[in-house]
């Protein structure tokens, strides 16, 4: 696909915005890029190549693959892919799989322990890169379709952040495709000719898994109600506080506590 296509601008547009939004990317930046072989990781390091390329900033790109070590898995697909693009890449092998069949029993989902395993040395590997800020391929579809976890099995009202900083305040985590739509990546990627692979976890695409439950409950909503994907997303960039049940958020509750605070230690000095 040439540069400049329509579908990549209209991307370019979007990821364009999520970056000035969140302020995400700056110059003299050094951005790596997960890059696990899927349609949402390859639609993120394609564009920001051609973000790169045309950008008033200046900022370097690298592609990070955490190989999970699954057998059949083709990270020399990816390597092959990143040095006919003249990609920066890196790929790092490790027994992740293994550590999850040892850790858990067959009935639990390892999907949770899986993503903190290869956050870690996504942490580790770009401390050694030098690089500024990990960028990861979550989508709007991933971010709605988190709302829903969270709300109907975690008792929480929250998504994902386009922008975080690690605990430790040493990363710096960017997911500059939170605009763009799960179908818009796969087709950018399937125009790009961008190889998909497979990660070979052997519940992947498993559709009892409760994302995948929220995935088909969002393509049901859609297809009745168009835009209410759009909606979900908007919603979470426009949160009522003192429309919701969190004691904290509560401003009210909180002056009377304030106030509260106040008459105590008024009637303390009194009694002095």
């Amino acid at each position: 696909m040439a540069y400049g296509s329509a579908l990549e601008k209209k991307l370019a547009r979007k990821t364009t915005r999520a970056i000035v939004d969140f302020d995400m990317i700056e110059d003299g930046d050094r951005v790596m890029v997960g890059l696990s072989g899927g349609k949402d990781s390859w639609a993120l390091m394609q564009v920001l190549d051609a973000l790169r390329r045309r950008a008033p900033i200046d900022f370097s790109l690298v592609a990070v693959n955490v190989d999970s070590g699954y057998v059949d898995y083709k990270h020399e697909t990816i390597a092959r892919t990143c040095e006919a693009r003249d990609w920066e890449y890196r790929i790092e092998h490790t027994k992740i799989g293994e550590i999850i069949d040892d850790k858990l029993d067959e009935a639990a989902t390892p999907c949770s322990l899986c993503a903190r395993l290869r956050r870690g040395v996504l942490y580790r590997i770009a401390s050694d890169v030098g690089a500024t800020k990990i960028a990861l391929g979550h989508h709007a579809d991933d971010f709605i379709e988190t709302l829903l976890l969270n709300l109907f099995f975690s008792g929480s009202l929250k998504a994902m952040p386009a922008r975080l900083v690690s605990d430790d305040g040493q990363h710096v985590v960017i997911r500059p495709l939170v605009y763009v739509s799960e179908e818009e990546a796969r087709e950018y990627t399937e125009q790009a000719e961008l190889p998909v692979i497979g990660c070979c976890c052997p519940v992947c695409g498993d559709l009892s898994l409760q994302r995948q439950r929220m995935k088909r409950l969002l393509i049901g909503l859609e297809r009745e109600h168009p835009g209410v994907k759009q909606s979900m997303l908007k919603a979470l960039g426009n949160v009522g506080e003192r429309h919701l049940l969190d004691r904290r958020l509560n401003p009210v509750a909180e002056l009377r506590r304030t106030v509260a605070q106040q008459l105590d230690a008024t009637a303390s000095t009194a009694a002095v």
